[in-house]
């Protein structure tokens, strides 16, 4: 399997599977980077060694032009979530109820949550679904329907910029805030359902912030384990000086692209509709990746490599051997290093990066809700022990 980090594609952004090219980008970096360390050195000088003030042309863009951005952006924002209300839930989940609602989060951002709960039988427990990098909430519609069955409840939160929540279409200012979000949920739905149960389940990039999310003892302790599909924990720079740059572009320019990104893009299911599906989704983000944004992924899988030996809590990882998006011999070394006692791994050969979108989705399905009956019989088990 070693032959598989070889091929893995350097630095692409998560699930979205749009890779980026920053090696085309160098030359145009390094000019930037000279221009900016000129500017900070003007700055440190004595005032009287400064040259004239900058031209209008060079100074920050006028409260007018923000102001008209930020009406773009919530013009954007409100069509989203107007898409995001109008998916059909309905369609094979007639034996549970679901819905939609706005919930604020940690920075009081307004994100879009669906729900799908059981009409009959005891909830077995909860499953709270944190997506992937660029597409959203509503294209778990089936999954969730899989877990109804079984009597498991499930939530599903868009994340910032992403789906029907607040903010610019595929930006994420933070992945903190992510996590900050993903543990306000989890707490808000443990208080309405204090007996239930409850798990994260988070996909590639959504991986990496339901790892972060459960180092934190608060929201450990309200949590029965996490399911991790394809996460993105190793993933590196296409060049070391993209490692060095990438702090300083992240402040300057975040929410600029990378305009040359590779609209070929690499395979994530086998299943040819389920493709042509996320591709065609107008709630997928399938422009260039924003320069903060790829710099939030490099930082917390650089975080979470360091830490694996500090995993303590319950986890279920799930990875294709054939996956060129995340690596799957990082998920091999979270397993292998985690010091949690109850902890679980499959590898599915030849399967790519979107496992529940793969032709074999219901058997991906049924080995997660395997896994969480597992780990509540274990639990059950310790209590009468």
């Amino acid at each position: 399997m070693s032959s598989t980090a070889a091929d893995m594609e350097p630095l692409t952004s998560g699930a979205s599977n749009r890779i980026i090219p920053i090696l085309k980008t160098v030359r145009t970096s390094l000019r930037f980077i000279h221009s900016l360390l000129f500017s900070l050195l003007l700055l440190l000088l004595p005032p009287r060694y400064r040259r004239r003030p900058m031209a209008d042309s060079a100074l920050p863009p006028s409260p007018s032009k923000s102001g008209k951005r930020r009406r773009l952006e919530e013009e954007d924002t409100l069509r989203r979530r107007a898409l995001a209300e109008g998916i059909d839930m309905t369609t094979g989940n007639e034996d549970c109820r679901w819905n939609t609602f706005l919930f604020f989060g940690a920075r009081r951002n307004a994100l879009f949550v669906r729900s799908w709960l059981p009409i009959t039988g005891q909830m077995k427990g909860i499953l709270i679904i944190i997506h992937g990098l660029n597409e959203h909430s509503g294209r778990y519609g089936q999954f969730a329907k899989q877990l109804t069955s079984c009597n498991f409840g499930v939530y599903a939160m868009d994340w910032t910029g992403h789906g029907g929540s607040d903010g610019l279409h595929g930006y994420v200012p933070s992945l903190d805030h992510v996590v900050a979000d993903t543990g306000a949920l989890l707490e808000k739905i443990k208080s309405e359902y204090p007996g239930v149960p409850c798990f994260l389940f988070g996909h590639s990039t959504g991986g990496a912030v339901v790892l972060k999310a459960a180092s934190y003892p608060y929201i450990k302790e309200m949590l029965e384990g996490i399911i991790l599909t394809s996460p993105a924990l190793r993933v590196k720079p296409a060049h070391p000086i993209v490692g060095a740059v990438a702090p300083i572009f992240s402040l300057v320019v975040p929410r600029l692209q990378f305009k040359g990104a590779n609209k070929r893009g690499i395979p994530v299911s086998r299943d040819p509709a389920a493709l042509l599906a996320k591709y065609s989704d107008p709630l997928v983000y399938t422009g260039p990746i924003r320069v903060r944004t790829g710099h939030e992924i490099l930082r917390i899988s650089s975080h979470l490599m360091r830490n694996f030996k500090s995993v303590i809590v319950p986890f279920f990882v799930l990875h294709g051997t054939a996956d060129k998006v995340t690596d799957p011999l990082a998920s091999q070394d979270l397993y292998n290093e985690a010091a949690s006692k109850f902890k679980d791994i499959k590898l599915y050969d030849g399967f790519l990066h979107d496992l529940l979108f793969e032709p074999e989705r219901e058997e991906v399905g049924q080995d997660i809700i395997s896994w969480m009956e597992k780990r509540l019989g274990a639990e059950s088990e310790q209590i009468y022990s």
